[in-house]
């Protein structure tokens, strides 16, 4: 659903990268665990809408873990994990798994995201998205610093655009590095904007 894909791989990858992010940092192996749990069935809310897909989709999985057996405590990290990944509905860290879902997604930035074929038809996001060739999220456990770097594209789109566009996403970024005590850092085109 949407014009940018939500699909196997983005799912594989957001459950990887949050697992690993706070496997870095030192958090329990329980805790990355739900991470990868989370970021695997973040964007399940997609099945019904686009838009407040998060709320739907923490409902969609209180439904699905619960039947599986998962411990209420659990259920609420999850829940909150992916009911608070969405910037266009206020969405906040509320939990390391939160934080480590929120990077992890944000960070899948890149062209082959992009479903539309016809470059006339590009909203400035698609052109935005399109405009990524490489996105790389970097975890420095020993200084507490998040790097989200990015190559673009300026035939495309300016670095200016992509920050104008994706701010909201950054600052959830910045946010979310926060709450693991974390510095967050934008690196575009190797100029360091954040």
């Amino acid at each position: 659903m949407g014009a940018i894909e939500h699909n196997q791989r983005h799912a594989d990858l957001v459950a990887d990268l949050s697992r690993k992010i706070l496997q870095t940092l030192g958090y329990p192996t329980r805790e990355a665990e739900l991470a990868a749990i989370a970021g695997f069935l973040h964007d399940l809310g997609n099945m019904a809408n686009r838009y407040g897909h998060g709320l739907t989709g923490a409902i969609f999985a209180y439904n699905l873990l619960r039947e599986m057996g998962m411990p209420p405590e659990e259920l609420a990290v999850v829940m909150s994990a992916i009911g608070n990944h969405e910037e266009k509905a206020g969405g906040h860290p509320v939990t390391p798994v939160g934080a480590a879902v929120i990077l992890a997604d944000k960070s899948d930035v890149h062209h082959t995201r992009v479903r539309k074929t016809d470059l006339a038809q590009f909203t400035r996001r698609d052109r935005v998205n399109y405009a990524a060739r490489q996105s790389l999220l970097d975890v420095n456990p020993e200084q507490r610093v998040i790097t989200m770097k990015l190559i673009i594209d300026p035939q495309i789109c300016s670095v200016m655009e992509y920050f104008e566009i994706f701010l909201a996403k950054m600052i959830m970024c910045r946010r979310a590095a926060a709450a693991l005590q974390c510095q967050f850092e934008l690196i575009i085109n190797d100029a360091k904007l954040l």
